[in-house]
C-alpha cells in the first residue's frame, strides 16, 4: 500500500467515525428531549421518533420509524387526513405552524396533543421533510397556567408576593409587597431581610428556615413587624403570611431554590380583634369586681375588692389616696405630658369646670395651685408578691407628694392624667414620685361621688406593658367611680 492510499484510507476512517458521532450526539439530543419529537421525510414516511414520543404514544422507534404516514396506527383514518394536510401545508410555508390534533396510543385511546410543525430544509432551501414535536394538551396547559399564575401575581395581585431565596435575601417582589414594605421592586433585591424590618425579622427569618428545611407550615401565620424607616416611626404591621417552598423540577432531587412568601395586611382587623376582646374582658371583670363586692359587708372591703379585679390585665399596682376633707366641685379630663421634670397638662384634651359650670380652673383646683393636697394612702396593691389590696392603717399621715404629682394634678383639675417616664427613664423617676421601684407608666383618676372629690385612684405599670392611653383612661374612670361610691358608703357609715 502506497502511502497516498493510507493516507486516504486513514481520512476516510476519521470521516466515518465523526459522521458516526455525529449521528449517535443527534441522537441522544433527540431522546433528551422534554417534547415528543417525530420527523417524516418528503414522503411521508417516519424518520425519527424519540423517547417521549414513544412514553405519550406507547409505539417504540422501532416501531415506527420507516411507517408511511400515521394513519391506521398512531392516528385513525378520520384524523389522519387531517394532519396528513397539515403536514403536507407546513412543507410549503415558512415558519412554525402551532396545532391541535389527536393521536392514537398503542392501547388504542385518544389522546389530545398540541403540535408544532416546522420545514426541514436542506442545502439550497430544498425541502426534504417536515418535523413535528408534540406534547399533550393538558401538560401544555399546566405549563401555560402556571406561567401565566406567575405573571398575575408578580404583575398587582391583591396580596403581597416575596421570593427569597436559599440564603433568606431577597429575589423577586410584586407591586403590592413593594407598596407594603416601602421600597421600589427592584430598589433592595438580593439584601437580607433585616435591612426591611426593625421587628419581626426573627420570627420571619425562622419561618423561612423552617419552610427550607420541612416544607410549607400546614396554616398561614400571623406575623407582627415593623418597618425600618429612616424618615418617621411606623407602627406594627401585623401580616397573614402562608409560605410554598419552591424546588427545582429539573433536579433529581429536590434541590430547594428558595422560599415564595405570600402575606396581606390585617393589621386594622386584627386591632379591631383586639379592642373588641379587651372591652369584652373589661365588661366581664367589672361584672364579677360589682357580683363579689355585693358579697361584702364592709363597703372598704367592697372598694378593696374593686381595685383587684381591675388590676387584672391592666396594671402592675393600684394604689388609692383619699383626701381628709373632700372637695365638691364637677370634674372633667386632661392628661399629663410625658416629661419626667414637670407632668405637665396636655391643653389640646384638658376639659376644665369650675363650681358654676363655667369654663376654667375651679376655685379649690386654684387655692391649691403652688402646694400639693393632703392625700392619705387608704389602699395599696402589694408591691412585691401578687395579692389582694390590703387597707392601710388610718394614721392621717398625707403622702409627701411633691408639687405638679400626677395625683395632686388630677385631685386639683377633677379629671384623669397619665404620665410615662420615656425611653431615657432617669433612676429614681418612680422614688420621685413615691411609686413602687420599677414603674414607667402611671395614670391617676380623680374619686368623685356624690358631687364631691374623695381623692385620687392610681395604676401603675412596669416597662413589659405599654403606656396608658385613652381607652385605658376609660377603664380606669369606670372602675374609680366603683371605688368612689364604696369608699362614700364606708365614710356615710363611720367606716
Amino acid at each position: 500500500m502506497t502511502a497516498s492510499s493510507a493516507s486516504s484510507a486513514s481520512s476516510s476512517s476519521a470521516a466515518s467515525a465523526s459522521a458516526a458521532s455525529s449521528v449517535g450526539l443527534l441522537a441522544a439530543l433527540l431522546d433528551g428531549m422534554d417534547a415528543a419529537l417525530a420527523a417524516f421525510g418528503a414522503d411521508g414516511a417516519v424518520t425519527h421518533w424519540n423517547r417521549e414520543a414513544e412514553r405519550i404514544l406507547g409505539w417504540t422507534a422501532a416501531e415506527a420509524v420507516g411507517r408511511r404516514g400515521l394513519a391506521g396506527w398512531a392516528a385513525r383514518k378520520e384524523d389522519a387526513d387531517e394532519i396528513q394536510a397539515s403536514l403536507t401545508a407546513a412543507m410549503r410555508s415558512p415558519g412554525r405552524q402551532v396545532q391541535e390534533f389527536a393521536l392514537l396510543t398503542k392501547d388504542g385511546r385518544r389522546v389530545l396533543v398540541r403540535t408544532q410543525i416546522s420545514a426541514v430544509r436542506g442545502p439550497g432551501g430544498r425541502v426534504d421533510g417536515v418535523y413535528c414535536a408534540f406534547s399533550e394538551v393538558h401538560a401544555q396547559l399546566d405549563l401555560e397556567r402556571s406561567i401565566a399564575l406567575s405573571e398575575a401575581l408578580f404583575d398587582d395581585g391583591s396580596w403581597g408576593v416575596a421570593l427569597v431565596d436559599a440564603d433568606l435575601r431577597l429575589a423577586v417582589l410584586n407591586a403590592h409587597a413593594a407598596r407594603a414594605l416601602g421600597v421600589g421592586r427592584t430598589a433592595l433585591l438580593g439584601c437580607p431581610l433585616g435591612d426591611l424590618l426593625t421587628q419581626g425579622v426573627e420570627e420571619l427569618e425562622g419561618a423561612l428556615q423552617h419552610v427550607l428545611a420541612e416544607g410549607a407550615p400546614p396554616a398561614a401565620a400571623e406575623l407582627w413587624v415593623t418597618l425600618r424607616s429612616e424618615e418617621t416611626a411606623r407602627p406594627r404591621r401585623c401580616w397573614r403570611s402562608g409560605f410554598v417552598r419552591l424546588a427545582s423540577p429539573l433536579a433529581e432531587e429536590p434541590v430547594p431554590l428558595g422560599v415564595a412568601w405570600i402575606f396581606q395586611d390585617v393589621t386594622d382587623a386584627k386591632r379591631a380583634e383586639q379592642d373588641s376582646s379587651l372591652l369584652r374582658f373589661r365588661a366581664h371583670q367589672l361584672h364579677r369586681a360589682g357580683r363579689a363586692a355585693a358579697e361584702c359587708p364592709d363597703p372598704s372591703e367592697a372598694a378593696a375588692v374593686h381595685l383587684d379585679f381591675a388590676l387584672a390585665g391592666f396594671a402592675d399596682h393600684g394604689l388609692v389616696d383619699l383626701a381628709p376633707v373632700p372637695v365638691p366641685a364637677p370634674y372633667g379630663v386632661v392628661d399629663a405630658d410625658e416629661d419626667d421634670a414637670a407632668d405637665d397638662v396636655d391643653a389640646d384634651e384638658a376639659e376644665q369646670w369650675d363650681g358654676d359650670g363655667r369654663g376654667g380652673m375651679g376655685a379649690a383646683a386654684r387655692a391649691g395651685r403652688g402646694r400639693a393636697p393632703r392625700l392619705v394612702r387608704a389602699l395599696a396593691s402589694p408591691a412585691g408578691e401578687p395579692g389582694p389590696s390590703e387597707a392601710l392603717p388610718g394614721t392621717g399621715i398625707p403622702m409627701a407628694y411633691p408639687p405638679g404629682h400626677p395625683a395632686a394634678q388630677a385631685y386639683e383639675r377633677r379629671g384623669s392624667v397619665r404620665t410615662s417616664a420615656g425611653p431615657e427613664a432617669s433612676e429614681g423617676w418612680a422614688a420621685t414620685r413615691k411609686w413602687p421601684d420599677g414603674t414607667v407608666h402611671g395614670l391617676c383618676v380623680v374619686l368623685r361621688s356624690r358631687g364631691r372629690t374623695l381623692g385620687v385612684a392610681t395604676f401603675l405599670r412596669a416597662p413589659s406593658r405599654r403606656p396608658f392611653d385613652r381607652a385605658d383612661a376609660d377603664y380606669a374612670e369606670e372602675v374609680a367611680a366603683r371605688i368612689a361610691a364604696a369608699l362614700d358608703l364606708a365614710g356615710a357609715a363611720g367606716g
